[in-house]
């Protein structure tokens, strides 16, 4: 199998990540939910020896899409979202209304739709990795107070995500946690929501 690189970024005012996956076979790379230092961006890409072909974004809030114009500017990649977040940024290239995946290089991303945040909420999953966005944070989850959110939507969401093999690694769009990431399997037992959503692990659980 064609190795993965993953290039965590803290970026933005809100303690946010970006992330670059590249294949490292073809060179060819997707910027997740750009922040607004695009030059950033596009030079940690350059240095993993990437080319950004594809910009994505989780969901249409501005701290994550604050880098998308500046950084197809530099790289000439299209940017997409979710055609239920349309409204929050209707500057993109392309708007995705199913969860067909999308490929960079030999990578498979696929897509999971999980409203609740917003209604064009998604996460990107790829060989045991989950880009989670405002879904699903480091125990915790986004908020729904905001237009467009809805919690019972959101915990649904989450449950399929809980679906997911335990190993399977959480990359969240916030650094609002303990640590940077986790694990499917961590956020059953220790996810300040998880009985809340239904998705907690029982007692006699040994995970």
């Amino acid at each position: 199998m064609v190795p993965m690189i993953i290039k965590q970024l803290d970026t933005g005012y809100l303690d946010n990540f970006s992330y670059i996956v590249g294949c490292e076979q073809t060179g060819k790379a997707v910027v997740i939910d750009p922040g607004p230092e695009a030059e950033m961006i596009a030079a940690a890409a350059e240095a993993a020896g990437l080319r950004i072909e594809l910009i994505v974004n989780t969901h249409g809030h501005g701290d994550h899409t604050a880098g998308n114009a500046a950084l197809k500017a530099l790289t000439g990649a299209p940017v997409i979202i979710h055609q239920g977040d349309a409204d929050r940024y209707p500057a993109a290239d392309r708007f995705l209304a199913d969860e067909s995946p999308l490929r960079v290089g030999e990578i498979v991303l696929d897509i999971i739709h999980t409203p609740g945040h917003t209604p064009g909420g998604m996460c990107l999953y790829a060989r045991g990795n989950l880009f989670t966005g405002d879904t699903l944070f480091v125990g915790d989850s986004g908020r729904t107070d905001l237009t467009g959110g809805h919690r019972p939507t959101l915990g649904a969401s989450i449950r399929r995500l809980m679906q997911l093999p335990d190993e399977t690694v959480v990359w969240p769009g916030h650094n609002y946690g303990p640590t940077p990431s986790s694990t499917i399997g961590w956020e059953k037992r220790h996810n300040v929501n998880a009985r809340e959503y239904g998705f907690a692990a029982s007692a006699g659980d040994p995970r």
